[in-house]
């Protein structure tokens, strides 16, 4: 389905041709409707697959037709990043809108308390905020929400994960009860319902390909002990130099670190990020690797949900995930929007319990890659497991 077959406003449809959209993606050809007609919505799909803009351009259609003069939509999100993007996909569509939003986050510099109180003081038409920096306007008392028409809930069930029920229900406390609520998650567990059932009325559900990666994703894993990881990837980017955007997950702040003094290169840069840093240091990070002028960034899980960086070649999970929905979310960040992309999982015989889960969640058993000779006659033995299916070559990888 093209946008000109949904009910939206003209000029909604030619800042979607301006930002090069042509044809919807199953979610937003099945929520946009929804989002129209004034229901409450459940949205469940995994990460890369149009999320952002299925709530954004029914909501915005909404904004030029009624032109309040008070806060019209709150999107509540988990992290800063993902408000920053949400933030600046808005301000991509809204260019020629005339409509104003704001991104409400911890970590940045004093005056941009300024900013976000001056906005929710006086009303931008959209705010994106994290729960925790709100609630912080919230409790001096000048914010207003007494009007808001919408409320959204991005990465919902990240947000449960993270801890953030009670600040949610509190959040909601000043938004009036006669509202529209949005509700979006990659995941679909039972915490998510019973949040449902407590603050939207006759949700309609939309759920869309749950818990499995992109079939553009060529998945492989490594079996292998700790101490050949840091050679193995070094022989893997040096081996593919056509692959300009490489993304590294580590499970610990520390361990990034680790990586990236481990893949020092003068051929290419790599750089690290986690909360360790500064918002601005961050956001100048994710510039350079957006732009390419860094090739490899390795990151703590901040990165795996939310973060829209396109053309992504390549996927590392240099540690298999505890949680296998995060291998999703992770493998999520390559092949995105119908495109190809490779994903490589490293795993040690500490963490077979961790693949076998994630392969019974995606329902298929992940191609095992045999390890180059010079990583296993130099290095200490890998796991000594039989591979998952039948090996037709002797390397590289295999599409599921």
């Amino acid at each position: 389905m093209t946008f000109d077959e949904l009910d939206l406003d003209p000029d909604i449809l030619d800042a979607v041709e301006y930002m090069g959209f042509r044809e919807t993606t199953p979610i937003q050809e099945k929520a946009i409707p929804v989002i129209l007609k004034g229901d409450d919505l459940i949205g469940c799909a995994q990460t890369g697959t149009g999320k952002t803009a299925a709530y954004l351009l029914p909501i915005m259609n909404e904004i030029i037709y009624k032109r309040p003069p008070h806060t019209h939509t709150l999107i509540l999100v988990p992290t800063r990043e993902l408000a920053l993007q949400i933030d600046q996909q808005i301000q991509g569509l809204a260019y020629t809108l005339n409509i104003t939003s704001l991104a409400v986050y911890g970590g940045g510099e004093g005056s941009a308390w300024d900013q976000e109180r001056e906005a929710l003081s006086h009303g931008a038409d959209i705010i994106v905020a994290t729960p925790g920096r709100l609630i912080s306007h919230l409790n001096l008392g000048y914010v207003r929400f007494n009007e808001v028409e919408t409320l959204v809930l991005d990465e919902a069930d990240r947000m449960l994960d993270i801890g953030f029920y009670d600040d949610i229900m509190k959040i909601i406390s000043f938004v009036p009860k006669k509202r529209q609520t949005l509700m979006f998650s990659a995941t679909m567990p039972p915490k998510i319902r019973s949040l449902s059932k407590h603050i939207m009325k006759n949700p309609v559900e939309i759920a869309l390909e749950m818990s499995k990666p992109a079939e553009g994703v060529l998945q492989a894993v490594y079996l292998l002990e700790d101490n050949q990881k840091l050679p193995l990837l070094n022989s893997l980017i040096a081996d593919k130099p056509e692959y300009h955007s490489i993304l590294i997950f580590s499970s610990t702040k520390k361990k990034v670190h680790e990586i990236v003094r481990g893949l020092r290169s003068r051929e290419y840069s790599v750089e690290g990020i986690s909360s360790d840093l500064e918002q601005k240091a961050r956001e100048e990070t994710l510039l350079r690797f957006r732009s390419r002028r860094t090739r490899v960034l390795v990151a703590t899980d901040v990165l795996s949900r939310g973060i829209d960086i396109k053309d992504i070649n390549l996927v590392v999970n240099y540690d298999a995930p505890s949680d296998a929905e995060d291998y999703v979310h992770r493998v999520g960040r390559t092949a995105r929007a119908e495109t190809t992309g490779v994903a490589i999982t490293l795993v040690s015989k500490a963490d077979m319990f961790k693949l076998q889960r994630i392969e019974k969640l995606i329902g298929y058993n992940v191609y095992r890659a045999p390890l180059p000779d010079f990583i296993a006659e130099s290095h200490s033995e890998a796991p000594s497991h039989r591979p998952s299916r039948p090996q037709s070559r002797k390397g590289g990888f295999r599409r599921k």
